[in-house]
This record gives C-alpha cells, sequence and structure tokens, in this order.
C-alpha cells in the first residue's frame, strides 16, 4: 500500500536504506540535498519502505502543488528492483492527491503508459583516447585542438569565483534564483561535493565548470562563460580537459539537453541520451 509520510514522521534510517540499495539511486534523492534546495517536501512510501518517493511541495497562487526545486533535475521512484506496475501505482496515487506543476522522475524509472519525456546526455566511464577518437563530433575535434591555447585550473571557491559568477550566469535571471545558487554551491563545498574546473586566457578567468562531485560520477551544474571571451570556445576546452582526466574513473553527467544547441552541444562529444519520464500541467506553466 503507496501512503504520505510527512517529513516529521520519515524514518530517515530507513529512507536512506531504500536509497542506497537502490538501482535508481541518484544525488538529489538524499536528505540533505532535499532540505538545502526545498523548503517543503515528504515522501511517499510503499509498504514498509519497499520503495520511496520524495515529493517537492510548493505554494503559488494560494494553493499547494507539486513542483521540482529548483536545480533539481530528477526525483522519481527508488526501489531495488523497477517496477513499472509499482511505478503505476505510484503515478497514479501522485495524480490523484496532487496539483501537479512539474514532477520530475529519474532515467531508471520505467512505466507501462506513456508519459512525456526530457532529454538528459551522459558519458559513461570510458577510455578519454577511444571516446575522443570515436564519439566527438569532427568540428568538436577542431574547436578542441584550437583551444588548447588556454589553460585550464582547478580552484577552490574565493571572491573572485564568486564575483565572476554573479557578473556572468546570464541563465539565471532572478535575484533570488541567484542567490539560491550561491548558497547551493556553498552547501557542495561544505559537503565536500563540489569541483570548479576553469578556462584561463592567460590571467583572465573565461569560463567556469560547476560541478557536483559524487564517487563515481560528476554532474553539471553549470557552465557559466564571460561572453567577451566567446570566440575563444571555452566551454568545450573545459569539458575536453574534464574528459582527459577524469573520465577513466567517473561518469560525466551533462544534466539536461532539451534546448537544441546545448543537445548538439552534449551529443558532440559522445554524450549517450538518457530521457526521463515528466508529469507537467502546461496551462499552469503559462502564468508561473
Amino acid at each position: 500500500m503507496i501512503r504520505k509520510i510527512r517529513y516529521s514522521e520519515i524514518d530517515f534510517d530507513k529512507y536512506s536504506a531504500c536509497l542506497e540499495s537502490s538501482v535508481q539511486k541518484n544525488w538529489y534523492a538524499r536528505r540533505e540535498v532535499l532540505d538545502e534546495l526545498s523548503g517543503n517536501w515528504h515522501i511517499l512510501v510503499l509498504n514498509d519502505y519497499e520503495a520511496v518517493m520524495p515529493v517537492n511541495i510548493k505554494k503559488k497562487y494560494g494553493l499547494n502543488f507539486v513542483h521540482m526545486p529548483l536545480f533539481c533535475q530528477q526525483l522519481g521512484i527508488f526501489s531495488l528492483f523497477d517496477d513499472p506496475q509499482i511505478n503505476g501505482e505510484f503515478l497514479i496515487f501522485l495524480k490523484n492527491n496532487y496539483r501537479i506543476f512539474l514532477y520530475c522522475f529519474n532515467h531508471s524509472n520505467s512505466f507501462t503508459t506513456q508519459i512525456e519525456n526530457r532529454k538528459n546526455y551522459i558519458i559513461p566511464i570510458s577510455d578519454y583516447l577511444l571516446l575522443k577518437r570515436k564519439k566527438y563530433f569532427k568540428g568538436r575535434k577542431s574547436t578542441v585542438k584550437w583551444s588548447q591555447h588556454l589553460i585550464y585550473r582547478e580552484l577552490q571557491p574565493d571572491q573572485t569565483i564568486k564575483q565572476f559568477i554573479t557578473e556572468n550566469s546570464k541563465g539565471i535571471s532572478k535575484y533570488r534564483d541567484l542567490e539560491k545558487f550561491k548558497n547551493y554551491f556553498d552547501f557542495l563545498y561544505t559537503n565536500n561535493s563540489l569541483k570548479l574546473c576553469c578556462a584561463y586566457l592567460n590571467d583572465q578567468l573565461i569560463s567556469l565548470a560547476v560541478l557536483i562531485s559524487e564517487d563515481k560520477q560528476f554532474s553539471l551544474l553549470s557552465l557559466i562563460n564571460d561572453k567577451k571571451f566567446k570566440d575563444e570556445n571555452g566551454p568545450s576546452f573545459l569539458i575536453d580537459q574534464i574528459l582527459k582526466n577524469y573520465i577513466h574513473e567517473k561518469t560525466l553527467n551533462f544534466m539536461g539537453g532539451n534546448i537544441r544547441g546545448i543537445e548538439v552541444f552534449f551529443k558532440s562529444f559522445g554524450g549517450e541520451l538518457k530521457s526521463f519520464p515528466i508529469i507537467e500541467n502546461k496551462f499552469m506553466k503559462k502564468f508561473s
């Protein structure tokens, strides 16, 4: 039986054990991460924590509804085995008991019914030279080769890095969203889960990759560029350097790709499509 469990009533030992043993395990379902990104979340549970599903609640227009926390790509159902029938039961429970703005399952969740999907791209652990030779697009190889005059550095966060983020985070338009990004940035650093990869032109920082670092995976939280140096191809240089240094031991999760230009960029490094199911109320989206 599926039931809702409020945050204050969650058995976090059982919740964490379910996540750790699950085939769908991901970063965003962890308690400490959801506590950071969400102001109000609880879980749906099958029986005695045989499967769990975190749900974030947001208030808008005076109503509570399900939405994804900012900077959180995928949640979904976590269990020892992925079962489309059980996933369907969670889906029905969600639809019957909540107003849904947006809910993103994870790429390991499958369903018996057709559900809308979003694109994501991942490069699995690979041999870098083989990856570059066989899977890089021809144009990407040329761009990477041309950008070798740049300097690669890995840095700790400081005021210079934060100022660069403030001045160049064009994709984060709202002030409060930028502040939340900075808070999440600090959270990752405090929890030893942040890696900063930088591209320099001489002594000038021109591109910054903000990565979530896990044991076996990097996730690209943000790729920030100084548009004055667009022709230097800092993003291509950075992704290539990250792959060169780490793809033999860690997967690279690009964290999205529905926008055509971004999708092609990820694919051009050999990114493999890993779509994930979503439920979205497009009518509500028009008024968000």
